[in-house]
């Protein structure tokens, strides 16, 4: 459990969680909302197998994973998911880009997803930082 809760205490890794959090917790919600284009309907457009258990298995664990990174709760578990998804994102709806429109329009088009995957890599690494459920929970074990 240890390594789980583990952090380096910095401050500013709140600003990368919050942007991260809150980005997953969005498209999940979304998943939810209008499933015919962010969740189902988009799975299904891309071809991806059984695309309503798709739309709300991928949409669950982006709703409950940015919220945990939200609170700093067991960051480095909870970002774990959420590399799959964007792996497979980029895997699935990218490299049709690059075949059809080539590297640039790949490159543009991924931009985000990008940033998305290697911020995800970065909490998996460090944690949750100094304000982070999981710092708080590091200190009371240590008691």
């Amino acid at each position: 459990m240890r390594r789980v809760l583990r952090t380096d205490y910095a401050a500013t890794t709140i600003l990368i969680r919050l942007m991260v959090g809150a980005v997953f917790l969005s498209e999940g919600i979304q998943k939810f909302l209008f499933p015919d284009t962010r969740g189902a309907g988009r799975f299904e457009k891309i071809g991806l197998p059984d695309p309503q258990f798709l739309g709300y298995f991928v949409g669950s664990f982006e709703l409950l994973c940015g919220l945990l990174i939200l609170l700093g709760l067991f960051t480095r578990l909870a970002a774990i998911p959420l590399i799959t998804i964007m792996i497979v994102a980029i895997a699935t709806t990218k490299a049709a880009l690059f075949t059809s429109e080539g590297f640039w329009s790949m490159m543009h088009g991924s931009r985000t997803d990008w940033s998305m995957l290697l911020v995800s890599i970065f909490l998996l690494i460090r944690g949750g930082g100094r304000w982070s459920a999981d710092a708080a929970l590091q200190k009371e074990q240590k008691r």
